[in-house]
């Protein structure tokens, strides 16, 4: 199952991510001239971020568990040096829900980052991807 995407290049170093949708988004180094899109490197992050949020949610509504809320924090740690791997990455998951069981929750996002998640089986093996998660009763 081959995907396509495209890069575009607009002035200095700005640059147009376009998927095989025609979603864009805007890539740019974060200097002072150039800081008006995502830098490409912490877009890896919010890919991982978006990937296994998806999956975290997708899993837990089919274990009908109600599910209110859901924030992840990613923070990666990179080499010093170029080509500035990443080396280990952190999840930090907040879920809020109603009656959540927390072994739903932490099944979920296992199965997620062992199994379902195409960023996180594509970074395994570079980076140490380490998790925590909180659960927030809703009223």
């Amino acid at each position: 199952m081959a995907k396509t995407v495209q890069v575009k290049w607009i002035e200095k170093r700005q640059f147009v991510g376009i998927d095989g949708s025609k979603h864009s988004v805007v890539m740019s180094s974060q200097d002072s001239e150039n800081g008006v899109g995502m830098s490409p490197s912490q877009m890896l992050l919010l890919a991982l971020g978006g990937c296994t949020s998806y999956d975290v949610v997708d899993i837990l509504e089919k274990k009908r568990q109600t599910i209110t809320g859901l924030d992840v924090t990613v923070t990666g740690e990179q080499d010093n040096d170029p080509p500035w791997t990443y080396r280990k990455i952190h999840i930090q998951y907040t879920v809020r829900g109603k009656g959540l069981k927390e072994k739903a929750v932490r099944d979920a996002i296992e199965l997620s980052e062992k199994k379902y998640c195409s960023v996180a089986a594509t970074l395994r093996g570079v980076a140490d991807i380490t998790y925590e998660y909180t659960i927030i009763e809703d009223e």
